[in-house]
């Protein structure tokens, strides 16, 4: 259990992840992990030193208690982790293929998609300084989404700052319903997260310049664009500035987002400006990529000072 005052409570899916690997014998061996883009975020968080409490639900299962044990692992609080006896924790599975990886993902009915507005820690979420959640938290089902809905709104009404990914997952819902979700999201954000990929697609925009216009068409506080190997714009008090990425060998991008919004939110929790927090969490994700998996190549917030050096 965390003191009083929670940087950042993170609301979204879990998912224990099996990677498969390569060997001289062709064996099909798998490493097990822990993926889901908020757990993600809120591991980053916590290694950068930020108090961080989860929401979510798992399934009285062995890859649920692998998750709660792996969150406790990196202190983060469980309070809001519920644990349903009758749904699954979601899985899935990453397969080497010619064009990188191949994704298969078990998650219809998981526990985390059947969590209801009751099951919400009203209490940890006051105490909270950010709320974050992305797209995919809305997308894995109807339940899921009328939770966010309501968890947005406890918080704004609780003076609770919320931070949203526009984190787009085109299997779980046609484009057509995820622009209207995503889009209203958005201008309820205090903190918008979005990337350049999934942004020129939302969007419509092909120029990172219109696309940085057309989000703060939402009049967010602060807009952080991840550009991948291009880094990051920051958008805050009609200011915009690029951060340029660090130099690295990347050999697993997965995970860098969530990294980046973790970093990010630790930071600015802390009462660093846009702009350093953006530094900062550019740096973090560029690090993160060094390493296979969303989880172990996340690095400490001593890695990341090193680093800024």
């Amino acid at each position: 259990m965390l003191s009083e005052d929670i940087d950042l409570i993170c609301l979204g899916e879990p998912m224990v992840e099996f990677t498969r690997v390569q060997t001289d014998e062709e064996e099909n061996l798998y490493i097990q992990g822990l993926g889901g883009d908020t757990s993600n975020c809120a591991i980053a968080a916590a290694r950068q030193g930020a108090a961080v409490a989860y929401i979510t639900a798992v399934g009285d299962d062995r890859f649920g208690r692998f998750a709660i044990d792996l969150w406790k692992k990196e202190g983060i609080d469980i309070s809001g982790v519920a644990v349903f006896d009758e749904f699954p924790t979601g899985i899935y599975f990453i397969e080497p293929s010619g064009n990188g990886r191949d994704f298969t993902y078990y998650r219809t009915g998981s526990a985390a998609s059947r969590l209801t507005s009751d099951d919400l820690p009203k209490t940890l979420i006051k105490k909270s300084k950010f709320l974050h959640l992305s797209a995919i938290s809305q997308a894995i089902s109807g339940t899921a989404a009328a939770t966010c809905a309501h968890a947005i709104s406890f918080a704004k009404k609780n003076k609770v700052r919320i931070s949203y990914d526009t984190n787009l997952r085109l299997n779980l819902w046609d484009l057509k319903r995820a622009r209207d979700v995503i889009h209203e999201t958005a201008k309820q954000a205090d903190i918008l997260l979005p990337s350049l990929d999934e942004a020129r697609v939302l969007s419509g925009k092909s120029s990172i310049e219109d696309i940085v216009d057309f989000y703060l068409d939402f009049n967010p506080q602060v807009l952080a664009l991840k550009c991948g190997e291009q880094g990051a714009v920051i958008a805050f008090e009609d200011k915009v500035e690029t951060i340029r990425p660090i130099s690295v060998d990347a050999v697993d991008t997965s995970g860098a987002g969530d990294t980046f919004d973790g970093a990010f939110l630790s930071q600015l929790s802390k009462g660093y400006s846009p702009l350093d927090s953006g530094r900062y969490a550019v740096t973090a994700a560029g690090l993160s990529v060094e390493g296979y998996g969303a989880v172990t190549p996340i690095p400490t917030k001593s890695n990341v000072l090193r680093k800024l050096q």
